[in-house]
């Protein structure tokens, strides 16, 4: 089942990342953390599917994707760069694994960072942001997405890892097990993952090094 929507808006959060919200088909829904296919409703893009990762509430009146464009790979988030207010997209019904299972460590590798978005401003929302730490790793500090907002939500339970940069106030190199076991609480009893492939491998090779069991590790990975 497919549905065709406009684009309501656009709007650039970093050098390279886009907020589009577009239009709510009557009935879609969703669980915090899912993802959609969703294709340009235009010649040459309407069979080639992309996957992303709503940042909307449930109950928000539009539906949001937090998008990383990359303008040299020439493909679908270089076309969403000239998308405009009006522009048609094709959007699918939703999926995916993620979701919130009780407080713990959200572990994010740059664009990985969007199902925890949701989950987080749905807690938000609900009141419910408690003990919840986001460990959010980049290469620099301009790549870091609403990192404002990420700071008012949760102060100092928001670590920053920067691989580029060496900054006070922020980790530098990648995610460890250091990192993490000094970010581990007993009441924090999950760990939810999302980046590339290669830091979730390494994550959960740090996560086993520290003795946590696989039924605690909530992923996804694209």
């Amino acid at each position: 089942m497919s549905f065709i929507v406009k684009i309501t808006k656009i709007e650039h959060l970093t050098h390279d990342v886009l907020k589009i919200q577009f239009e709510k088909p009557e009935g879609y829904l969703f669980r915090p953390g899912q993802a959609a296919d969703i294709s340009l409703n235009k010649t040459d893009w309407y069979k080639k599917k992309n996957c992303f990762t709503f940042t909307s509430l449930l109950s928000d009146p539009y539906l949001e994707f937090v998008i990383k464009t990359y303008p040299s790979h020439q493909g679908f988030t270089n076309e969403l760069l000239t998308a405009k207010v009006g522009d048609e997209l094709i959007l699918y019904k939703p999926f995916g694994d993620i979701q919130y299972k009780g407080e713990g460590v959200f572990i994010a590798g740059g664009a990985g960072i969007t199902p925890f978005l949701s989950i987080l401003k749905e807690l938000q929302a609900e009141n419910k942001v408690g003990n919840n730490k986001l460990l959010f790793a980049n290469k620099t500090k301009s790549d870091i997405i609403l990192e404002d907002y990420f700071q008012t939500l949760l102060g100092k339970n928001f670590v920053n890892i920067l691989s580029d940069e060496n900054l006070e106030s922020y980790e530098h190199g990648f995610i460890s097990a250091d990192i993490i076991n000094k970010n581990t609480e007993d009441q924090l009893k999950y760990y939810y993952l999302c980046g590339p492939k290669p830091m979730m491998d390494a994550v959960e090779r740090h996560l086993s090094t520290l003795g946590v069991e696989k039924d605690f590790i909530v992923k996804e990975g694209f």
